[in-house]
């Protein structure tokens, strides 16, 4: 996997994280770490993360069966 890719992933699963907790628990992580929803911080983790979403689409469309050279 290309280091993007992992990074994107990695988004995703923070992302899908914070949505359980609010599924679940009614408490927004990222708005509690980074002052509240509104806060700068915090949209900008959600952007990153939305963008992050939009960029796993493209790993559905990717040929896995290459064979890289290390």
């Amino acid at each position: 996997m290309k280091a993007l890719d992992i990074i994107a992933l990695l988004l995703v699963i923070i992302g899908a994280f914070n949505w359980g907790l609010v599924g679940i628990f009614q408490f927004d992580l990222v708005a509690w770490l980074f002052g509240g929803q509104a806060a700068i911080v915090s949209r900008i983790v959600y952007g990153l993360i939305f963008v992050a979403g939009l960029w796993c689409i493209s790993l559905f469309f990717k040929d896995r069966d290459t064979v890289s050279d290390h």
